[in-house]
């Protein structure tokens, strides 16, 4: 056991973090949490450069998905730190979209060991931001709106997944078939989170759910990230377009993931069940038709 510590040692690289720009940091948090108040407001009706107080209404929308967004990416910050990988702290994406933003990311500065850190810091961010976006969207759910069909006026219809259908049954029971749910801004913002963990734990690439499938088949995944791969081609054709883009940018950022340092350490029994819980969340969160105009 003592030989390959010792060659670890003589292989790691320097691992001290260079000086952060957190300013920059803090200056996209802020920037994106201006959007995503900017695109709640407008979600109400209100349109923020006339009516500048108006923006106050988009802040239920923006302080739910901003959170959601920053237990997600805090979770891989500290879990990367913990297994000694640094990285950096989130950085917060603005974009003139119906949410506001393009998500969050943080990037990793060195080399995971082991599939025990692969596994830990890749499931650590959809667990976390699960974690918060359920009783954002339960909580949201009791706050919507039941109302005839039609009523509602043209706009865009979210797909249900397998948790969206069960919790809109525990919360609001039976609805009419002809009924149309208008979610409260919580609810709408703990969607687009529920959104966000499944397109991350996608098992490709070097994604959230690439890393847990990695971790748990290494053996296995270059056969699950194309059936993957070719599967969002398909989706793209009867579901939904934006499947296409996401099956072209993975062949630019690639399909498959690199293999870590030391494949001879092998997962714990316990890290085993988290990452099969990742994936119970993954089947649950995805929406093969998420958006559809009306």
């Amino acid at each position: 056991m003592n030989e390959p510590e010792q060659s670890c040692r003589d292989v790691t690289p320097d691992v001290t973090p260079k000086p952060e720009r957190r300013w920059l940091n803090g200056l996209l948090f802020a920037a994106t949490f201006l959007t995503t108040t900017f695109a709640g407001a407008i979600q109400q009706g209100v349109n923020p450069l006339k009516q500048p107080l108006g923006m106050i209404q988009g802040l239920p929308f923006s302080i739910t998905l901003m959170g959601i967004l920053m237990v997600h990416e805090m979770s891989h910050y500290l879990a990367s730190r913990f297994h000694k990988v640094p990285s950096t702290l989130p950085f917060f994406i603005p974009a003139p979209s119906i949410i506001g933003t393009f998500g969050a990311v943080i990037r990793m500065k060195g080399a995971i060991w082991d599939r025990r850190a692969l596994l830990d810091i890749g499931a650590s961010g959809p667990i976390g931001g699960f974690l918060l976006a359920l009783p954002a969207l339960i909580i949201g759910l009791t706050m919507s709106k039941v109302v005839p069909g039609g009523s509602g006026g043209g706009g865009l219809i979210l797909g249900d997944s397998l948790l969206m259908q069960l919790l809109e049954r525990l919360v609001l029971g039976d609805l009419p078939m002809d009924a149309d749910l208008i979610l409260h801004p919580v609810a709408f913002a703990g969607w687009i989170g529920m959104f966000v963990t499944s397109l991350n734990l996608l098992p490709v690439g070097q994604l959230d759910g690439g890393h847990i499938a990695m971790a748990l088949f290494p053996d296995r995944f270059d056969i699950i990230a194309r059936v993957v791969h070719i599967s969002l081609l398909i989706m793209g054709v009867f579901f939904w377009e934006g499947w296409l883009i996401w099956a072209l940018l993975l062949v630019f950022i690639g399909v498959r993931h690199p293999p870590v340092l030391l494949p001879q350490i092998s997962l714990d029994d316990r890290r085993r069940k988290i990452g099969y819980c990742a994936l119970v969340i993954f089947v649950l969160t995805f929406v093969p038709a998420p958006f559809q105009m009306l």
